[in-house]
């Protein structure tokens, strides 16, 4: 059976890593390849914290993007109004409120990983075989770790 543990530790804050992500997600929206930069993209014009109406609007001015635009959408994303609402918050929060992004940034990379269409059945497939879930998005992922 796999452990149902977080396989990592962490003795960063959420808002200190979670600012450090933003700095990520900025150099990949201002990045000339496409690639790094769109999924970015659309997730701020998701999260409406640009004036940009269209993600080719977006995309043209993504070079004038600042850090207080992506701290925003982490926020939002989050659910919380905006990061002013989420920073005194965040660090009241368990770690695994940001495991998504841990996993965006490759810090399960070493960990064998199964994925599932929703959290519902990630959950069901860990009773039988354990595992670490982590909600991304409407998808789940079980982290998996020898116990």
């Amino acid at each position: 059976m796999w452990s149902t543990s977080c396989p990592i530790s962490s003795s960063v804050s959420n808002s200190d890593f979670l600012r450090e992500h933003a700095r990520r997600l900025l150099r990949h929206a201002r990045d000339g390849d496409t690639s790094a930069s769109m999924p970015v993209l659309r997730r701020l014009l998701a999260t409406n914290v640009t004036r940009a109406a269209r993600l080719a609007d977006l995309h043209a001015i993504r070079d004038d993007l600042q850090l207080k635009h992506l701290l925003a959408m982490l926020a939002i994303e989050l659910g919380y109004a905006n990061w002013d609402a989420c920073k005194p918050d965040i660090d009241k929060q368990p770690g695994a409120i940001i495991d998504r992004y841990r996993l965006d940034a490759g810090a399960f990379n070493d960990h064998e990983k199964n994925w599932f269409a929703n959290e519902a059945d990630a959950l069901e497939w860990q009773r039988s075989h354990g595992g670490y879930i982590v909600r991304y998005g409407e998808q789940a992922v079980a982290i998996l770790k020898r116990e």
